[in-house]
């Protein structure tokens, strides 16, 4: 994954502070936190929590906080990406899904 994939999970999950941020801290954690859970798929949650556990570089506290109260996602019912569908190199990213 590259540091620009990063950059955009943490990008959003800030956004997703800053809307729940006008609410009291007891409010905005848990919303934060539901927020992620019911909508960024299990790959997107994997990859911050990894962020998380590494110190979670540029997250805001209160997002920083939420994601602390999510049960950590089960890797193993993560689908890989299969190797047809995403050739490596240069390629790979401008491939489009149908």
């Amino acid at each position: 994954m590259s540091a620009n994939t990063m950059d955009r999970l943490v990008y959003m999950a800030n956004q997703i502070g800053k809307f729940f941020e006008a609410q009291k801290h007891d409010r905005a954690v848990p919303g934060i936190a539901k927020h992620i859970k019911d909508f960024w798929d299990p790959r997107m949650r994997a990859r911050i929590e990894d962020h998380l556990a590494a110190g979670g570089e540029g997250l805001s506290p209160l997002v920083f906080e939420a994601l602390k109260t999510l049960p950590p996602v089960k890797r193993d019912s993560i689908p890989s990406a299969h190797p047809t569908l995403n050739p490596p190199g240069p390629t790979a990213a401008h491939h489009d899904h149908h």
